[in-house]
């Protein structure tokens, strides 16, 4: 009799999750950079990324995306309700063999959700900030709840935005869930800070407030301005760093005028990697009107510095008032300007608030906590 034959089973190997990330553009910003996080979060987890520009350019990050293998693609979205862009999309993922969509934002989702019908794409929507002032769009109330109905996920970046869009949006609440942004932690280099207040002219006893942030309205940093001129009033060593760039700016910049601290404030542009700009700071500024989850309140979290925020949006979900940092109203200089000042008076507090700041950013803001919410979101549908 032949010996028992034993049967031998190879396993095939398991076929990646494809998956396009539809959004506006790839420029710098905070959607943008969740986005990346996401693609460099998963490549090494089976899961295959692509991205699709709709506003016609690709911007910054998109390029080096790019350059590092990932493929970007752009269109160039009509004016008006724009069908054709529907038609290219739904090419766009049956040619790839999508098994998801995944849209950032309220019209990438519209545009993503039509492309997706009929196809076996699966639809994410995640909705990353609200405009300023929010406000009902009553033609939402029809087309929204359907949609709705007929998206397998949609992910709001905190719980301000999951009520925003159940009360402006329509949308049931039980179809919401909440997923905080998430970055990789950065490191704080005091030689490099310490060059970028030397090249700034800042003298090595100088406390230096500020932000880095687009100077846009809805960033309120008028009432910045407004708040540090109260502040270094009393403390003349004081220095304001404005790192970016935006449409407000030459308003901001005749306000420093008007307020005699133009001396004391310094405007630097846009800067690609402000890192060693943060870290410069002592204290770190967020004087917006909105707020979804901020990039770069939780930068500055993770380099554990203390934080003045105002109390909007998904802040006092970041910010544990007086222990991760100190929120105030969002049209209240005076009181913006008192938060600065405890922090100035009181060193220990300063250190301990920015302990504190970090060990939370580490526990729940992390890139690799969101990446893994996500992968579970793809893999559920």
């Amino acid at each position: 009799m032949m010996g028992e034959q034993r049967k031998i089973t190879v396993e095939s190997p398991k076929k990646a999750l494809r998956v396009l990330h539809l959004t506006f553009n790839m420029g710098i910003g905070g959607t943008e950079q969740v986005i990346r996080q996401l693609v460099q979060g998963m490549a090494s987890q089976s899961v295959e990324s692509e991205i699709l520009c709709i506003d016609g350019h690709i911007g910054p990050l998109g390029e080096a995306l790019q350059q590092s293998g990932v493929p970007v693609y752009k269109l160039a979205r009509k004016q008006g309700f724009d069908w054709s862009l529907i038609k290219a999309i739904r090419k766009c993922l049956r040619e790839g063999r999508f098994d998801v969509v995944h849209c950032h934002q309220y019209t990438p989702w519209v545009y993503g959700w039509l492309g997706a019908w009929r196809t076996d794409t699966k639809v994410v929507f995640t909705e990353h900030g609200r405009f300023y002032p929010d406000r009902h769009r009553h033609k939402a109330m029809f087309a929204n709840p359907i949609m709705a109905m007929l998206t397998p996920d949609i992910v709001a970046i905190s719980s301000a935005t999951k009520d925003a869009l159940v009360r402006f949006e329509y949308i049931p609440r039980k179809k919401v869930r909440v997923i905080y942004n998430g970055i990789d932690p950065l490191q704080k280099n005091g030689l490099e800070a310490q060059k970028i207040r030397d090249r700034l002219g800042v003298r090595k006893d100088a406390f230096v407030v500020g932000t880095v942030s687009r100077l846009d309205p809805v960033k309120n940093q008028s009432m910045m301005l407004r708040a540090f001129k109260e502040f270094s009033t009393k403390n003349p060593d004081a220095v304001l760093l404005m790192v970016g760039d935006g449409p407000d700016k030459e308003k901001l910049v005749g306000l420093a005028t008007e307020y005699g601290i133009n001396q004391k404030t310094i405007f630097t542009g846009f800067i690609n990697n402000p890192l060693h700009y943060l870290a410069a700071m002592d204290v770190f500024l967020l004087s917006s009107h909105t707020e979804g989850t901020s990039m770069t309140l939780l930068e500055a979290m993770s380099l554990g510095m203390p934080v003045v925020a105002t109390r909007v949006g998904g802040n006092p979900e970041i910010i544990e008032d007086g222990v991760t940092g100190i929120l105030t109203e969002p049209d209240d200089f005076f009181g913006f300007s008192n938060a600065i000042e405890s922090l100035r008076d009181d060193a220990v507090l300063r250190e301990m608030i920015g302990i504190a700041a970090n060990l939370r950013f580490t526990e729940k803001f992390s890139a690799a906590a969101m990446t893994a919410s996500y992968r579970a979101v793809y893999t559920s549908l």
